[in-house]
C-alpha cells in the first residue's frame, strides 16, 4: 500500500480519509448509511480501497456520497475508534441503521 502522498499534500500525521456513502447488500435492499475511514496516498486510492473493503464485507452495490481527509482525530466512537483502526492500516467501515 502506498503511504507517501503522490501530490502536493503535505500533512504532518497520516492521511486517513471519510468517505460517506450508502452500500447495499441485495438488489432488493433500501442500503445502509455508511462512513469509511482509511489510510490512503489519495483520494483516488482511499475510493478504490474502500469499495474493496466493501466488497469484502457482502456489498454488491455503493453509492459514495463525499471523501474528504481528516484534519483532527475524532474524540466521539465509533469515529474514535474507526480512525484509530485506520491510522493502524484497516479499513473501517462504520455502518448505520
Amino acid at each position: 500500500m502506498i503511504t507517501a502522498p503522490d501530490n502536493d499534500n503535505i500533512s504532518e500525521g497520516p492521511m486517513v480519509f471519510i468517505i460517506i456513502g450508502k452500500g447495499y447488500e441485495s438488489d432488493n435492499s433500501e442500503g445502509v448509511d455508511l462512513h469509511i475511514m482509511l489510510k490512503a496516498a489519495d483520494d483516488d486510492s482511499a475510493v478504490r480501497e474502500a469499495l474493496n473493503a466493501l466488497a469484502e464485507e457482502g456489498f454488491i452495490e455503493a453509492d459514495l456520497d463525499q471523501i474528504g481527509m481528516l484534519t483532527e482525530v475524532p474524540s466521539e466512537e465509533p469515529h474514535a475508534s474507526a480512525y484509530q483502526g485506520a491510522v493502524d492500516g484497516e479499513v473501517a467501515i462504520i455502518r448505520f441503521s
